[in-house]
């Protein structure tokens, strides 16, 4: 099911060494260093949203083109694994370059890399062409998006960190539904072949080019980074990002727990999403209000987006009842439970209600796992912090969808993949509770 990639941390959860503070959203967006960022956000996550449908619409419902598992698999591989495999370098970079720049220039050349990925489409070209011209498209994205996450702790106060990262979490993932749900409705009108595809995919450089220009109303040096190393050590930095990152997370037992939950939650999602594409693309019919097809695929994004608005109304309240740990346990076997009911009733409205269900859940657990990073990671490292992060959140996400490629049927019926979903979910919850011990033991 969709989710939201990587994010501004401290969802939930506060700093050790300041107060969380509810501020209100009029105020929240009365403050305008705040409210300029969320807008490159909101900006930037509507074209990601057009982008991915477009490019799925491309490779999976085109009617000039027949995907099997395999090449949805590659079609979702591209749209994540690039900052997974950059995401030492960019970490290391973020720590050093001036965020402003980064979101002006990067946005620039997404905008450039999507006519060319418009091009391509149009063209009919099918295969590696295709997949590394997205791929590049979608790199320069999670550049954009981690500059984004780093940049959130210099526009708020750090005691309203919880607050606004929630609202900038909800509302962007949101935003990228919104803009799946443009592409869906624009391809309805100029059409599902190549011809309308490479139009639907050209307007995604709309909302790149907006970014763009409202970052530039940032002054320079003002999303950070506040310190930055000597230049000559920047090129060393940057080779040993991940593990720094890596070394910064081991080194707290509560940010590696909440990062082995988040891993089962993504090795899980990753199965489901798989198996859900497929069966709306070759099981389904329409039934009633339930659409098979691209249209369903679109239902299913709008309801794992509402998800993951409940789950910022909820995860709070969670977290304050129960605390951080046992939110992230309520929220896995919660997963667990509606992982096993799909399986036993898989059907379109079992997947539709899946969809909310596992949207929600797993945005509370990513939720946590941002407030652990937030609140114990310094801003000299956060950067890194986030390499790893985007490691577990999309390479575990795609090596599942892999392995589930390999194994599915074309039609994507496969009720005991689902089940095994459920397994990764109890491991998760078993590799969560022994770090958590390993916290309590220091």
């Amino acid at each position: 099911m969709p989710t939201s990639g990587p994010t501004p941390p401290v969802a939930v959860g506060t700093p050790a060494t300041a107060k969380s503070e509810r501020l209100g959203f009029v105020r929240l967006v009365r403050t305008r260093g705040l409210r300029r960022l969320l807008a490159v956000r909101f900006a930037t996550q509507w074209a990601d949203g057009v982008f991915q449908a477009a490019l799925g619409g491309a490779v999976l419902f085109n009617p000039e083109r027949q995907a099997d598992p395999l090449a949805v698999a590659a079609g979702l591989a591209v749209l994540l694994l690039p900052y997974s495999l950059i995401g030492p370098f960019a970490g290391a970079l973020l720590d050093r370059w001036d965020r402003k720049r980064v979101l002006m220039g990067a946005n620039l050349v997404r905008a450039v890399l999507i006519v060319v990925v418009a091009a391509v489409v149009f063209a009919g070209i099918t295969g590696p062409a295709l997949y590394l011209a997205a791929l590049a498209v979608a790199g320069v994205s999670r550049f954009v998006n981690s500059g984004l996450s780093v940049a959130l702790p210099h526009v708020v106060e750090r005691r309203h960190l919880v607050e606004a990262n929630t609202f900038a979490v909800t509302v962007g993932a949101a935003m990228t539904a919104i803009g799946g749900a443009c592409a869906i409705g624009l391809r309805e009108i100029v059409g599902p072949d190549d011809t309308g595809s490479a139009i639907t995919t050209t307007v995604a450089v709309a909302g790149s080019l907006l970014a763009a220009a409202l970052a530039s109303r940032f002054r320079r040096g003002a999303l950070g980074p506040d310190r930055t190393d000597p230049a000559r050590r920047t090129a060393v930095t940057v080779l040993h990002g991940l593990a720094d990152g890596a070394r910064a997370t081991a080194a707290t037992p509560s940010v590696a727990a909440s990062f082995l939950a988040l891993a089962a939650h993504r090795f899980s999602v990753g199965i489901t999403t798989l198996l859900t594409l497929l069966l709306f693309r070759y099981s389904f019919i329409d039934s009633g209000p339930f659409r098979a097809g691209l249209a369903g695929i679109g239902e299913a994004v709008l309801l794992a987006a509402a998800g993951l608005g409940v789950a910022a109304l909820i995860a709070p309240w969670m977290v304050r009842r129960w605390g951080r740990p046992r939110t992230i346990r309520v929220a896995l076997i919660v997963a667990t439970l509606t992982q096993l009911a799909l399986a036993a009733l898989l059907s379109m409205p079992a997947v539709l209600a899946a969809a909310f269900v596992l949207g929600a859940t797993g945005q509370i657990v990513k939720l946590c796992t941002d407030a652990a990073v937030q609140s114990e990671a310094g801003d000299g490292v956060l950067g890194r912090v986030f390499a790893l992060y985007d490691v577990v959140f999309n390479v575990g996400y795609v090596l599942a969808v892999a392995a589930a490629a390999l194994l599915s049927p074309p039609n994507g019926y496969a009720p005991w993949l689902l089940a095994a979903a459920a397994v990764l979910y109890v491991l998760g919850l078993l590799a969560h509770d022994q770090q958590m011990r390993r916290t309590r033991r220091t």
